[in-house]
């Protein structure tokens, strides 16, 4: 393979790249959410300057994506930390957990997305919404919701999914020194709300030394939703670069 050729490439192994070139369009994209008050010292515990957190809310989310264009059908299930940078209100995506290899690849290479294997599952169970998240042969977090209760407004659905996202890009060189250490900046584009609903919801999370999801208690639920979307995903940002 020629010198260019090598320099034009996204991912390695050569002759069977990882993921194929962004974009990626979702289609039929399910999101249950559950936003809840954690403890406000936990949540200032992980989230990196200059991220600010003024309210310790955190939405721990399910979705289920049949349908992404180069990366097949997947679950993933994680946590978003309510945050603000320069005065503007966003989340900063603390863990997600993904059971697609080339959506974890991807996302870890070509953004920012704190992903790592786990075992997340969206289901319906009779009359009820069941949203779960295995690591291993362990229960690591139980989400349920009535299922479809009472309809939610889409507008305020579009503005929960279409908030500022934050992540935080680290990367190794080959003397275990950061090579990159930066905070970056995306969100949804051309998205579309094709159905929203809410009811009620419980929240269990349970200890796990390699899945600490419960290391952010859940004080009090304050609200949760069902929302099927279309939509894209936007370019990472650099927002401050941490070695410059």
């Amino acid at each position: 393979m020629r010198l260019q050729d090598v320099a034009g490439t996204t991912t390695t192994p050569l002759g069977a790249p990882a993921f194929p070139a962004p974009p990626y369009r979702f289609t039929d994209r399910e999101y249950f959410t559950i936003t809840y008050r954690s403890d406000l010292d936990a949540v200032r515990a992980v989230v990196p300057e200059p991220l600010q957190v003024t309210d310790p809310v955190v939405r721990f989310e399910v979705m289920r994506m049949p349908d992404v264009t180069g990366l097949g059908d997947y679950t993933e299930a994680g946590q978003a930390l309510r945050v603000e940078f320069d005065g503007e209100p966003g989340e900063y995506l603390h863990t997600m957990h993904v059971d697609n290899h080339p959506a974890i690849a991807s996302g870890r290479e070509m953004g920012a997305y704190p992903k790592v294997w786990g075992s997340p599952r969206l289901h319906v169970d009779s009359d009820t919404l069941v949203g779960t998240l295995d690591h291993g042969s362990l229960r690591v977090a139980t989400a349920t919701m009535g299922y479809k209760h009472a309809p939610l407004d889409r507008t305020a659905a579009e503005r929960e999914i279409g908030v500022p996202t934050y992540m935080l890009k680290v990367l190794p060189g080959y003397d275990g020194r950061p090579r990159i250490c930066e905070l970056v900046r995306t969100r949804t584009t051309d998205l579309t709300v094709k159905g929203a609903w809410t009811g009620p919801a419980r929240l269990q999370l349970f200890e796990h030394a390699l899945a600490p999801l419960a290391d952010l208690p859940v004080r009090r639920v304050l609200s949760a939703s069902h929302v099927l979307t279309d939509l894209s995903l936007g370019p990472a940002e650099l927002v401050h670069d941490y070695l410059a």
